[in-house]
């Protein structure tokens, strides 16, 4: 198949394409008449790219898993490679959900005193006062 079908199949656009060939992901094979030509492993490869991105891993991050399906084997994460970027991957995942955590009950402190800070205020009149001649 040719570029613009590629991209079509794929749900991604032929200058995508071109950019994960220069990054060595997508083979450069050229046709007899010089237009770039394609095959359902070069689709399956390049649907393992897309559902990866789309999970957060970045471009260089797919290679292991590309390469797992370009080396005959039926699933892009059955090779060691694949299994490394993803228990990667797993690491920096729980290290940002440690770190939301984090905030999460630092800015859950601060409503907490501010709530409790208004409940003591309740008996006093609320409306705020200018105390610039207003």
């Amino acid at each position: 198949m040719r570029i613009g079908e590629l991209a079509e199949r794929s749900g991604t656009t032929t200058r995508t394409l071109r950019y994960y060939e220069s990054r060595g992901l997508l083979p450069a094979r050229r046709g007899g008449n010089g237009y770039r030509t394609y095959d359902d492993a070069d689709l399956r490869a390049l649907r393992q790219i897309r559902t990866l991105q789309d999970f957060g891993f970045e471009l260089e991050e797919t290679r292991p898993f590309v390469e797992c399906l370009r080396a005959g084997h039926p699933e892009g994460d059955s090779c060691p490679a694949s299994l490394a970027v993803y228990r990667r991957k797993l690491g920096e995942l729980d290290a940002l959900i440690g770190e939301l955590t984090a905030v999460r009950q630092k800015v859950g402190a601060q409503l907490e005193r501010a709530e409790e800070a208004m409940d003591a205020l309740a008996g006093e009149d609320p409306s705020p006062r200018c105390e610039l001649g207003g």
